[in-house]
This record gives C-alpha cells, structure tokens and sequence, in this order.
C-alpha cells in the first residue's frame, strides 16, 4: 500500500512553494526549476499536490498573514456589528490589515491569478471565487442580522467587497496608498447612510 504524504513535510513545502510564487509569479511558473529551488522533484510535487493550480491554491490558503481567518476568529466570539457605525468600525479595521506590509506583498500574486483566470478560464476559477465569495458571505451575514432580506444583503456585501479589493489592486501600479485611503474613506462616507435607511426599505 502506499505511504500517504507526510502532513508536516507537506505544510512546509506549501510555505516554500507560497515564498516561490511570491518572489517569482505566475506566468513562467514551472514545477522543474521550482522542484530544485526546494530541493526536491517535480514527481514529488504532484505527488503531495495533483496540480500546479491546486499546489498554488494551497499554498496561499494557508498564509497565516491573510486578514480573513482573522476577522472571522475576531468576530467568531463577538457579536455581528449592531448598527452602520459599528460595521463601519470594522471595514477600518479590515482596510488597515489588508495595509499590513505582509499582506501587501501577496497583492501582485493575487492580480496575476485574477488576469490568469480572465485569460484562461477555470485555471485558478477556485481560488478567485473562494476568496471573493468567503468575504461576500461574512459582510452579508453582518446585513442580514440587521433584518436586510437576503437580496439586498448580498448585493450591499458585493458592492463593498469588489470596491474594496478594486481599490486595493489599482493603485499597485503607481503606488497610490494615499489616494486608496481616501477613496475607501469616501466610499464608507457614500454607503454608510444608506445602511441605516435605504437599505432597510
């Protein structure tokens, strides 16, 4: 019968694979020089992954730097936000995690994923959803509780998730920290009553 992978041989080849991608890309990702570069073999590799996508996948799943298993942890003990002030409260605190220089650094990884599966359809189709739709489902859980119909809840969550990552990805190019930062500040500014009125009817 044969050996099922090692767990914890497994776990560190995801954090090197993950350190690989982030300093080299996608495009002219190959699993030979790959292979070498972690001292071992392509065989190996799809051996503990199946696929180069999958291996990717799980590489940057289990970067314990993403701000999403932190907020969930966070609020896994607390209470939903009661009001709009108090969601606001924690869209500041999530705008400032995805601000964090270890986080930031993952950005150009995840825009050439994004552009990858926009070329390519399906290639990396799991790992852009999952992602998109694990915030999508936590900010419309956060509407619902308020009484929002589901709808409506969704719709306010997509609006805030793909404005937020829009804001994060477009200004890697010219480097425009400060002009995101005023942008999120004023699309809060924009959606905030909304919260309390509008999105209520």
């Amino acid at each position: 019968m044969p050996r099922s992978p090692d767990p914890a041989k497994r776990r560190i080849l995801l954090d090197q694979i993950r350190e690989y991608v982030m300093r080299h890309g996608l495009a002219d990702l190959s699993l030979r020089p790959l292979a070498r570069e972690l001292g071992t073999s392509d065989r190996m590799l799809l051996y503990y992954f199946g696929t180069k996508e999958r291996m990717v996948a799980e590489a940057l799943a289990v970067n314990e730097a993403r701000p999403l298993p932190r907020i969930q942890d966070l609020h896994a003990a607390a209470s939903p936000p009661k009001d709009p002030a108090a969601l606001r409260r924690l869209l500041e605190e999530v705008w400032q995690r995805f601000k964090a220089p270890a986080v930031r650094r993952t950005f150009p990884l995840y825009l050439e994923i994004m552009v990858a599966n926009v070329l390519h359809p399906g290639r990396y189709e799991p790992l852009t959803r999952n992602n998109l739709r694990q915030w999508t489902d936590l900010f419309a859980a956060f509407f619902s509780s308020w009484g929002i119909p589901a709808p409506r809840a969704r719709a306010e969550a997509t609006l805030l998730v793909d404005a937020i990552f829009g804001l994060l990805m477009a200004h890697l190019a010219d480097d425009g920290e400060d002009q995101a930062d005023a942008a999120f500040r004023v699309l809060l500014d924009r959606l905030e009553p909304g919260w309390d009125t509008d999105s209520r009817t």
